[in-house]
């Protein structure tokens, strides 16, 4: 007996607002496969309340039918209709109900609204603040739990990442922060020079340099040169990797990628912003004197009153931000990079809200260590 042509027949039952969907003959081959449009446009006329699945007469099926059936299943979810799958064969069954049993993901399009539309509403801004904050302490302690992992030797951490991360910000940013460090050093000089002449101590240029650089423009502005370098480059590779799904493939082999990908590169920070900040201090004193050599100080005067200047509490005040900057900008950078979005718009964006978010925790971050030692008189 030959079996009926491929495809489906409608019978509508409107006194009990009834659809049967009746599949004929054998579902295999994509030449002869009805296209789901068709049964779209006539469930739409039907206006059905439940659609009931009719296999009698099915023949051959593979995965032809599993799609055709995956549409119409989701045309019933869209659209609150009941979609009776009884009647299909176990193994389609089966497969219909894996495929469905986790909803389809919509990415929701939030409108980007201009600044002075936010100022509108300042409950949402203060909304928006208190969900950032929640989220940066969420991914604070979610590193925590990683660190205890590394201590007690439970942590998927590679040394070899570590010391790769280590090369990368630290001799890689040698070039960068000596130009900074010596143009800082020589402008901290002249704004001193300037002041300081006119009560003729322009010899004390040099505790004015030296000062304010182990106390403040030195972790400072080391930190906000690797948050424009280190912290974006953080961004981009995370949210790369989460772009091409590398991190979903790290979760899937059990691995926790805050241990594996992010820990390596906080701690490469942390351990080569201090020296970077050493070795910014060191030019930028020897900027500022070559800003003194211009005024008449000899290089012998200006490393005495340099050396003078010196103190054990302006040194470890500057290598403690140094410190506190790296795990800011580790945090602000990974944080971008793991909530990046899936294409190359949500890598770059996430590479500026790693810059910014860092910028502004080193500023807090610092205006706030400033205040605690006044206080403290240290």
């Amino acid at each position: 007996m030959d079996r009926p042509a491929t495809g489906f027949e409608l019978q509508v039952d409107n006194s009990r607002n009834l659809v049967t969907l009746l599949l004929q003959g054998d579902w295999v081959s994509a030449a002869v496969v009805p296209d789901f449009r068709t049964l779209q446009a006539q469930l739409n006329g039907a206006g059905a309340g439940t659609i009931c699945l009719n296999c009698d007469q099915l023949g051959e099926w593979n995965t032809l039918l599993m799609s055709f059936l995956l549409k119409c299943a989701s045309y019933c979810s869209e659209r609150e209709i009941e979609l009776d799958t009884s009647a299909l064969p176990d193994n389609a069954r089966r497969l219909l109900s894996i495929a469905t049993s986790v909803p389809t993901h919509r990415r929701q399009q939030v409108a980007n609204k201009a600044w002075w539309e936010r100022l509108r509403s300042p409950t949402q801004a203060l909304q928006g603040i208190i969900d950032d904050l929640r989220q940066s302490l969420a991914f604070f302690g979610d590193i925590c739990i990683a660190l205890g992992a590394l201590i007690t030797g439970k942590a998927n951490t590679r040394f070899s990442d570590f010391r790769n991360f280590c090369y990368q910000s630290g001799p890689d940013a040698f070039a960068i922060i000596s130009l900074t460090s010596i143009l800082v050093g020589m402008i901290l000089g002249y704004l001193g020079a300037v002041q300081l002449q006119q009560f003729g101590a322009g010899i004390y240029v040099a505790d004015l340099v030296t000062i304010g650089l182990l106390r403040e423009m030195g972790p400072l502005m080391t930190a906000i040169v690797m948050a424009g370098r280190t912290g974006a480059a953080y961004a981009a590779q995370l949210g790369t990797m989460q772009a091409s799904e590398e991190i979903d493939a790290v979760r899937t082999l059990g691995v926790s990628p805050i241990e594996f990908l992010v820990i390596p590169r906080m701690l490469a920070l942390i351990l080569t912003m201090p020296l970077l900040t050493i070795y910014a201090n060191l030019l930028g004193i020897v900027g500022g004197g070559i800003v003194a050599g211009g005024m008449g100080i000899s290089l012998l005067q200006y490393a005495n009153q340099a050396n003078a200047a010196v103190d054990i509490a302006h040194i470890g005040i500057g290598l403690l931000k140094s410190v506190i900057f790296a795990v800011l900008i580790a945090i602000a950078g990974c944080r971008a990079g793991m909530q990046s979005g899936r294409n190359s718009a949500g890598v770059g964006k996430a590479a500026t809200e790693a810059v910014v978010t860092a910028l502004v925790y080193l500023i807090v971050a610092d205006a706030a260590i400033n205040i605690l030692f006044q206080h403290l008189d240290i």
